[in-house]
């Protein structure tokens, strides 16, 4: 039985996705998708990372395109500074500084 659900993406383009979940009563993985394993040095046994292993109750490929999203125009993506309504050169005069 495959679980549905709706995603937005950025990759490779901005698109809603419809994409499959893991089983929430999963044994193996209890409904994470997948079993988190850590690993660290042998010589002094610190940490280094973890790796994920993806359980077989769900399939993480799998992934259908509903509706691909514009992209906001040049001009939008650069107006993106959030400036101090208080300060007038975009910074507050105000303490603490």
């Amino acid at each position: 039985m495959i679980r549905l659900r709706i995603q937005c993406t950025d990759w490779p383009r901005r698109a809603l996705i419809l994409t499959d979940t893991p089983r929430p009563n999963c044994p193996e993985c209890d409904g994470m998708g997948g079993i988190e394993h850590d690993y660290g040095n042998h010589y002094d046994g610190e940490y280094e990372g973890t790796d994920w292993e993806p359980c077989t109750c769900w399939n993480e490929s799998r992934r259908w395109l509903l509706l691909p999203l514009p992209r906001l125009p040049l001009w939008l993506r650069r107006r993106r500074t959030v400036r101090d309504p208080w300060g007038s050169d975009g910074y507050s005069n105000e303490p603490p500084f």
